[in-house]
């Protein structure tokens, strides 16, 4: 059951634990670091980290200490999220599916729903719990619902990062605790942490809205009553939501177009969020890492996104199905034609400062080998791709895109008759130039 908002004031402290900065938080680090898109007015950030990326050309628009491994907090739950969201998404979960709360997810302290051993609900359920009220009981329950122990699930979320390219993040548990926070008799045997860096998040924030499109039904979810006796519903910590744009304490934070990710604390971490938002069809993931306060998370995501709204633009250079230069047919093995068409399959965009005048692209063509390219060939063929390169005025790396090359009409199967006759004839044209070549 979804309700409307309520003032988060209005929450007593025994229905759901505030990811607050009780202690000490992580000094900041001078601003002077910041790399970002060529000469382009940088943001002034006091944050240990940050980044700010375009996830469909994997662009980076900022980058601030974004390779350094840091403390998550409860980013870690993003891969969590993204790999019960997999588990739906290949069948071997259903968001239906029961789960019975062990006694590892009973005994998680910190953000949490209070879930008792025994306890059944949901696959959603629990889901909405740890993406809207950060829940570790309810994360730690969906873990071992996949891989029967948290810690077998970690494995599962350390390959995943591995797959997914990210070369800092290191996982101990499925929901960014402390290990000297996790129930006793489940603390793993490592002396290590969860790190991550800030382009780590980014990479698995752009994996979440890539692969999972649907990411925001549960991220953008402002409040939740998890059971029907609770008093009060769970409220999202995320208070830039712009659905919050209308709540007394939340409208100072609320930014245009923004729908999830995910917030983290410890006292380790400092405050973070990987946060990520759309405007004019433009989407951008940005992450912060070490801010001094809850607020302070977000005040510092706003110039980073304001940042990256204010000075870029998705521009397409090149239209789906269009032919490549050099490149408009391709040989064809045994058809009724000997030849066939090429165009791309799919556009090509690049951020670039606003506006630029798009010009210099460069490309590469792969063909496949020709031995396959045999009649009889259905129109949208794969044969081959094709990289698009381009160096924006003004940005510090190039970027590329590879599409595939596809054929642009069907090609029948030639009959024995039209192939028979056709190979004659180009034995007497082989001939003919042969004789010719002696004089």
């Amino acid at each position: 059951m979804l309700l409307n908002m309520l003032c988060l004031s209005a929450l007593p402290a025994a229905m759901v634990f505030a990811e607050k900065a009780q202690a000490t938080t992580p000094t900041t680090k001078a601003t002077n670091q910041i790399a970002v898109a060529g000469s382009i007015q940088k943001p002034d950030l006091n944050v240990l980290s940050a980044v700010l990326i375009e996830p469909n050309t994997g662009q980076v628009l900022l980058s601030f200490n974004a390779d350094e491994a840091l403390p998550p907090a409860s980013m870690t739950k993003m891969m969590t999220e993204y790999i019960v969201a997999e588990q739906v998404k290949q069948g071997k979960l259903k968001w239906d599916d029961k789960v019975t709360v062990g006694e590892n997810a009973a005994k998680t302290i910190g953000s949490r729903i209070f879930l008792a051993q025994g306890d059944v609900h949901t696959v959603e359920e629990l889901y909405i719990a740890m993406a809207v009220g950060s829940a570790n009981d309810a994360t730690v329950a969906l873990a071992e619902r996949v891989s029967g122990s948290e810690q077998e699930f970690v494995k599962l979320m350390n390959e995943t990062a591995k797959q997914m390219g990210m070369k800092t993040a290191h996982f101990i548990n499925a929901t960014g605790l402390d290990k000297k926070d996790m129930p006793k008799n489940y603390q793993p045997d490592t002396d290590k942490e969860d790190i991550m860096s800030a382009m780590d998040a980014a990479i698995l924030g752009k994996r979440i809205v890539l692969d999972h499109t649907d990411f925001a039904r549960f991220t953008s979810i402002q409040s939740y009553k998890f059971r029907e006796r609770d008093k009060t519903p769970i409220v999202n910590y995320n208070w830039m939501l712009e659905a919050n744009k209308n709540i007394t304490n939340f409208k100072a934070y609320a930014y245009p177009g923004l729908d999830g990710l995910k917030t983290g604390h410890t006292n380790n971490a400092g405050n973070c969020f990987t946060g990520t938002a759309v405007r004019n069809g433009t989407r951008l993931i940005s992450v912060v890492m070490g801010a001094n306060s809850e607020a302070h998370r977000f005040t510092e995501t706003k110039k980073v996104l304001d940042f990256g709204f204010d000075n870029f633009e998705i521009k397409q250079v090149v239209a789906g199905k269009s032919k490549v230069k050099g490149l408009d047919t391709v040989s064809v093995k045994k058809g009724v034609e000997t030849s066939v068409g090429v165009v791309t399959d799919s556009d090509v965009s690049f951020i670039v400062p606003k506006g630029s005048d798009v010009k210099g692209v460069q490309f590469k063509t792969q063909l496949e080998p020709e031995d396959k390219l045999v009649a009889p060939i259905k129109k949208g063929t794969k044969i081959g791709t094709v990289t698009y390169t381009y160096k924006a005025e003004g940005m510090e790396q190039p970027q590329t895109k590879t599409v595939n090359l596809v054929t642009s009409e069907e090609v029948e199967k030639g009959s024995w008759f039209r192939l028979f006759f056709r190979a004659i004839k180009d034995m007497f044209v082989d001939l003919f130039d042969g004789i010719k070549n002696l004089f």
